[in-house]
């Protein structure tokens, strides 16, 4: 039967994961920046299905929550099993001729794998398309049978299978793709007639084996790419493969990573070409850094945009916006709200609160500053700090282009120091000052000659 209407993508996420010993579905822990089912939603997505329908049911609401409103979600309340899920999810499916399911639990899955999967299925006309994969050790899974002629006949699953049986090496992954037209009907009529009492997916296999209709395998290239994940050691492992196929991928467009088993960035992270980053830097969240960066070591961006030519060291930056040709660090944290327009510097033990930093000033060290306007051109010595908090709220300081603050200041916001203007060393400024005046509020030194020999004895 050939296929003429769309493709669809059910996932099955309803699982609790009882050996990740978690209070969250397994589905919503994360790995190189994305929830476990989020890596195969795009997987999916990438392989050029974009209509997808998630089957929920343990933690229903927090993963529909995780994942927002761009998805149809279908509820299983009870989990009886992949059968039951898939069943759940017929009207969801509506009009679509063939139905790519896929394990939320999946999250190595390459796009093209399941783009050839999908296409060797709709070229050869088949029922059933089941992705395989060929393992040394295929304990655990379920075995794929064939015939003489190699044509899959079914599905046996370890428990069940004989000693010569278990001797195949080819397995089923969980992934199938399925001719609508004859899925559903299938499913009607599968039984729980197991010792787990559930309704198999895997007895859609046999019986569209018995009605000898087209059942194919396609088997991965690469095997790694079928791993589920169960418990917390197989979540370390597929995030290093992830993590690995993230490096390797920046690597070949141009990156230079020192070490990449010790860089770790997630697959939400763009880098430009010509960027060097050293061990220890984590790049998160929707992180984009321009060409010819340095990065690291010892450096933690996450959600933040990095210009050309910048280079950082031993930072921690939050949602922050670096322009290009700055430099930033050792020992700097940027925080929320941060922004540093071309060619400023902003050195150690800085910390940066919601403030803009004004093109070519500088914030050498030991300074903190939260809700800043810093202008064009200024020097922030080393030891000042903005008194934004009251107790009660946070107030505004503005430091305009060409001021000078001195080391050890204290601007008590909310306060405005002017163009050009001068705060003395050691001042804790309270009032505004105008551009181009020198601000001095300290005490009167008092030198008493001969004491401090006295005090001494």
């Amino acid at each position: 039967m050939a296929e003429t209407g769309e493709a669809i993508a059910v996932i099955l996420a309803a699982g609790q994961g009882k050996r990740m010993h978690s209070r969250r579905p397994k589905v919503l822990h994360r790995i190189a920046g994305r929830y476990l089912v989020e890596h195969v939603l795009a997987a999916a997505r990438e392989a050029g299905i974009d209509k997808q329908v998630i089957v929920i049911g343990h933690g229903a609401e927090e993963v529909r929550e995780a994942l927002g409103p761009g998805y149809t979600y279908v509820l299983q309340e009870q989990q009886l099993g992949t059968g039951h899920a898939l069943a759940r999810a017929r009207k969801a499916a509506n009009t679509a001729a063939t139905v790519l399911v896929l394990c939320g639990d999946t999250p190595l899955l390459r796009p093209e794998t399941l783009a050839r999967l999908l296409k060797e299925h709709r070229d050869r006309q088949a029922a059933v398309t089941v992705l395989t994969a060929v393992l040394d050790d295929p304990t655990g899974y379920g075995r794929i049978i064939r015939d003489g002629q190699g044509r899959v006949t079914g599905i046996v699953e370890e428990r069940d299978a004989s000693p010569m049986e278990r001797t195949i090496r080819e397995i089923n992954t969980g992934t199938y793709c399925f001719a609508a037209a004859y899925l559903w009907p299938f499913l009607e009529q599968l039984k729980p007639d197991n010792d787990q009492a559930e309704y198999y997916l895997t007895d859609v296999v046999a019986l569209a084996c018995r009605e000898s209709l087209p059942v194919l395998a396609v088997a991965t290239d690469d095997p790694e790419e079928t791993l589920g994940v169960n418990d917390r050691a197989q979540l370390a492992a597929a995030g290093a493969v992830l993590q690995r196929r993230i490096n390797n991928r920046l690597m070949l467009a141009g990156v230079t990573i020192i070490d990449p088993i010790a860089t770790y960035i997630d697959a939400t992270v763009q880098v430009g070409q010509d960027t060097i980053i050293y061990p220890g830097t984590f790049l998160e969240g929707h992180t984009i850094i321009a060409a010819g960066c340095t990065l690291g070591p010892g450096t933690t961006l996450r959600d933040c945009q990095v210009g050309e030519g910048s280079q950082i060291i031993h930072t921690v930056a939050l949602e922050s916006q670096i322009g290009a040709g700055c430099q930033v660090g050792p020992f700097t944290y940027l925080r929320p709200g941060t922004i540093l327009e071309d060619r400023t510097k902003v050195g150690d033990f800085v910390e940066l609160k919601a403030t803009r930093i004004g093109t070519g000033s500088k914030v050498p060290h030991l300074t903190y500053l939260g809700d800043t306007t810093v202008g064009t051109g200024v020097n922030i010595g080393a030891g000042t700090i903005t008194c934004n908090y009251d107790g009660q709220k946070k107030w505004p300081t503005v430091i305009e282009d060409g001021a000078f603050i001195g080391s050890n200041s204290n601007l008590v916001a909310p306060v405005r120091v002017g163009a050009g203007a001068l705060v003395g060393a050691g001042s804790t400024i309270t009032e505004d000052v105008p551009a181009g005046s020198l601000a001095l509020a300290r005490g009167r030194q008092v030198n008493l000659v001969g004491r401090g020999q006295k005090k001494r004895c």
